[in-house]
């Protein structure tokens, strides 16, 4: 009994003690001025950015290597979540259901959602949107479909579904590599080509993103309760 109340009283100085150096740190980070006016930095070279957007313009070019990273990161764990799942979770082409409200939304959403996932991907070079915004969409869009018992062949283990996720993650690390090979710096794009690629990589970024979402919705394990019929008592 003594040694748990010591551990617990342990961790809770050691909790502590790394909040009280956090609040510190944070504190003396806010009072000190920027080194640099980033806001002045960023408007000035906006334009040699090949877009209009400020987000974007950080995003996909002067901090486009995070955005690589993220995405590698968001791939990995769509890799993990979809080999940890059931295999009959995605590859059930007889999930159905006799909602007839569903199947008016996906009537009436489905092209709704699919113009607007593209007007979010063309929208994202001068102003909010982008691949993230776009991709979650298209995602949504699929879980619509899948909800409604749409059979989805391309999320079954196999090529297609390889070549869903790492697409936008693999033509982004080309950009990269190739420009450090034409002796620029990395993910330093070429002033001609500087629209057109990050138009390239946005595009293919979106539909990696969509396949990493809808894969990991369709690979979640099946309810094997049975819905109740529409109109009956629950």
């Amino acid at each position: 009994m003594m040694m748990g109340r010591m551990r617990t009283g342990l961790i809770v100085l050691a909790c502590l003690v790394v909040t009280g150096v956090l609040a510190s740190s944070i504190w003396t980070i806010a009072g000190n001025p920027a080194p640099v006016d980033l806001p002045r930095m960023l408007s000035e070279n906006l334009e040699r950015s090949g877009v209009e957007h400020p987000v974007t313009a950080v995003l996909l070019n002067f901090r486009s290597y995070d955005t690589l990273l993220e995405i590698g990161v968001l791939v990995i764990a769509g890799i993990a979540g979809i080999s940890m799942a059931e295999t009959t979770a995605r590859a059930d082409p007889n999930l159905r259901t006799g909602d007839t409200l569903l199947y008016a939304l996906q009537r009436w959403f489905v092209p709704l959602m699919l113009v607007l996932a593209g007007y979010l991907l063309w929208a994202g070079a001068d102003r909010p949107g982008g691949a993230f915004q776009a991709g979650a969409v298209l995602a949504a869009m699929g879980v619509l479909l899948r909800l409604g018992g749409t059979p989805m062949t391309f999320l079954r283990p196999g090529l297609l579904l390889r070549l869903g996720l790492i697409t936008g993650f693999t033509v982004f690390l080309l950009v990269a590599v190739a420009s450090a090979i034409a002796g620029e710096a990395f993910l330093a794009y070429p002033p001609a080509l500087t629209r057109p690629l990050i138009v390239i990589i946005e595009t293919t970024l979106t539909l990696s993103i969509a396949m990493v979402l809808l894969a990991l919705f369709v690979s979640a394990p099946v309810n094997d309760a049975e819905d109740p019929d529409e109109g009956s008592p629950t």
